[in-house]
């Protein structure tokens, strides 16, 4: 009878342990993930997203920065990504934004840890070098923009929308089939259509070079096409002097490069947001509308009506914790789509995937619900 019991016993014991999944008997998880931002000058809105799945997850997360020179310093990010792989308990990598030498630190990877879970949002490579690296990646809908964005520039009263951009950026197979696909939706709403070439922020001007040239080149496009001129960059750290001077010159500005609330608005427009107001987005669009306002810049300004890439942070950390716990596998479409409405609040079925093509199932794009102040 006793030795029945002891089965019993040892039974229940091993059921318990089987339901745990990788948990340590302290109710610790066994496993860590993985996340690689832009630093604050670079993509303040990605390292802040990090930072919070820290503060929500605490040492279950690792986060990093790649540099901001990235493109010159791959190796930098090659050994900063392959450091992560390094620690066995890393079963997953969340890599935002996948800037150049991600393929390269990918393979790095692979030599000793295939079993490594990488999502990459917003791929800087061309799809066809970073599709077979990653094991789901992250885009916006660049092509579906290309006409969105002008459709809402329309909306807003624009004669003229300018693009800024340069010839890395314009080396990216989909930011260069969006400025065709822009420049089409211009001629079809008799818009006209203006490419102007900005510095390239990882080039020796830097950061606060390509920053001084919106300041002065907006002011300038306005006096040559008038206040219903519509400004968009490529570039997130070109964003804040670009919102700071349309509003200044009367200008329009229907959304960032990557469309979130908190990417330059605040910033641009000195809006503080209290420690206990953080993640409110109600709160933080009735300040932006506000500011706007005071300026008269009311119905010419928008934006998605929730961050794009920390959206795709925050669901990739719930993809890799559910990969991590052996509840999925490492592509799964349908998961990922559930993770994105859940951390977005999707509530009138606004948030809508598709395939880049029928070679790369697991390159998915995505929009989200718009918003104008």
């Amino acid at each position: 009878m006793k030795k029945i019991f002891v089965l019993f016993l040892v039974a229940i014991l091993v059921i318990s342990l089987a339901g745990c999944g990788n948990k340590t008997t302290s109710g610790k998880t066994d496993y860590k993930i993985g996340i690689v931002t832009g630093t604050v000058s670079q993509g303040e809105e990605e390292f802040r997203a990090g930072e919070r799945m820290v503060a929500k997850y605490g040492d279950m997360i690792k986060h990093i920065t790649y540099p901001d020179k990235f493109a010159q310093e791959q190796e930098t990010t090659i050994a900063q990504v392959a450091s992560l792989a390094a620690d066995p308990a890393v079963k997953a990598i969340v890599f935002v934004q996948a800037v150049e030498g991600a393929a390269p630190a990918i393979d790095k990877v692979r030599e000793t840890r295939p079993d490594i879970l990488f999502i990459l949002g917003v791929p800087h490579e061309n799809p066809d070098t970073i599709a077979s690296r990653g094991d789901i990646l992250l885009e916006l809908d660049q092509l579906q923009r290309g006409k969105s964005v002008i459709h809402k520039a329309k909306e807003m009263g624009a004669k003229t929308f300018i693009h800024y951009s340069f010839p890395r950026h314009m080396s990216m197979e989909l930011l260069a089939a969006r400025r065709d696909i822009f420049k089409e939706t211009c001629a079809d709403l008799g818009i006209q259509f203006v490419e102007v070439d900005a510095p390239d922020p990882l080039s020796d001007a830097g950061v606060p070079g390509a920053q001084l040239f919106i300041l002065e080149d907006v002011p300038r496009q306005v006096d040559k096409y008038g206040k219903d001129t519509a400004f968009f960059s490529t570039n997130c750290s070109m964003q804040e002097p670009l919102i700071k001077q349309a509003l200044e010159t009367g200008a329009i500005y229907p959304e960032q490069c990557c469309p979130s609330p908190y990417h330059a608005y605040p910033g641009a427009l000195g809006i503080e947001i209290p420690s206990d107001k953080a993640g409110d987005l109600d709160y933080l669009s009735e300040q932006i509308s506000a500011k706007i306002a005071e300026k008269g810049g009311t119905g010419r300004f928008g934006t998605w009506n929730r961050p794009a890439n920390v959206a795709i942070i925050e669901a990739g950390v719930e993809y890799a914790k559910a990969y991590a716990e052996g509840k999925i596998e490492k592509f799964d479409k349908d998961a990922m789509v559930q993770y994105m409405k859940e951390v977005t609040g999707d509530k009138n079925n606004e948030v809508k995937f598709s395939e880049l093509n029928e070679d790369t199932p697991n390159f998915l794009l995505f929009v989200l619900g718009s918003q104008i102040f």
